[in-house]
């Protein structure tokens, strides 16, 4: 590789950093080891030949995605480390700035939940629910099928959800919800951004929409749910629940919170199959 194709790829990558930096941290923690496993993402790009690769985010993040994995699995050869060893700390490239946004739209109570998660389970929580990355991707990664990657989020989902949440956390997840309500049926953008994750997930039956300023603009989208939904506890955190004329859930909106208080997933759930899942219970 030349020096002009050399450049132009580094250009490509620096375009997917932040992307790849967020997907590390999320899956480590750790500040430093994210931008640690994001440069060795980069060595393993510029030792191959991607001219055939044609979504470079992609290939990226499923780099990172199986060198996370292989940090993962190796700290718990070793043993988790302590809470404390993985603050945002310092990284290869100072950026005080961008670790603070980590860590505000991570917050450490969710780290301190998917701590608890095996690597696997961690692995295709944080691909699939926070970044979108389908079941197809997800297995590839971990060696397993798709409906096994699927199961895996589907059990790391309930842990992270059923998490016991103080009190007063769940008021702060309340009056977020109750903000979103209101946002979503007056089709409110900008109301809607200022409760939304900046990497926002929502997953419903007409596909997944990713990032807060498209979440936020398919506001009509939730706005008929919305006119008609109720606050409820799904799996232990504050969602939202539709009911038919009987009383029985018909429709619900589940929710993943950071500790700063903003969505980081939303989940527009249906089916009775789906819902029996569920652990609806009626806020106090």
């Amino acid at each position: 590789m030349d020096a002009h194709d050399n450049d132009f790829l580094a250009r490509r990558f620096e375009a997917h950093r932040g992307h790849l930096r967020a997907v590390a941290y999320r899956m480590l923690g750790s500040a430093a080891e994210a931008e640690d496993a994001v440069q060795e993402a980069w060595l393993r790009l510029s030792r191959s030949d991607t001219s055939e690769v044609e979504n470079l985010a992609g290939w990226l993040t499923t780099v990172v995605g199986r060198i996370c994995l292989d940090l993962l699995r190796s700290r718990r050869a070793r043993g988790e480390q302590p809470l404390e060893s993985w603050q945002p700390g310092p990284s290869g490239a100072p950026d005080p700035a961008q670790d603070a946004l980590l860590a505000d739209s991570v917050g450490v109570a969710l780290l301190v939940v998917l701590d608890t998660l095996g690597p696997a389970e961690r692995l295709a929580f944080v691909l699939h629910d926070l970044f979108g990355v389908p079941f197809e991707e997800v297995g590839g990664i971990l060696g397993r099928s798709p409906a096994a990657a699927r199961q895996l989020a589907s059990r790391a989902r309930r842990r992270v959800r059923g998490a016991a949440a103080p009190e007063a956390d769940l008021a702060r997840q309340r009056a977020v919800v109750d903000a979103f309500l209101a946002a979503a049926r007056e089709g409110d953008f900008e109301g809607l951004l200022a409760v939304l994750d900046p990497e926002v997930v929502a997953r419903g039956e007409t596909g997944t929409t990713v990032g807060a300023a498209e979440v936020a603009s398919n506001a009509a989208r939730f706005a008929a749910l919305a006119r008609v939904a109720r606050p409820v506890l799904v799996d232990g955190a504050t969602g939202l629940v539709v009911r038919g004329p009987d009383g029985a859930a018909e429709r619900v909106l589940a929710f993943t919170f950071s500790a700063a208080g903003r969505i980081l997933a939303i989940d527009v759930l249906s089916g009775a199959a789906r819902l029996a899942d569920l652990d609806l219970e009626e806020p106090v």
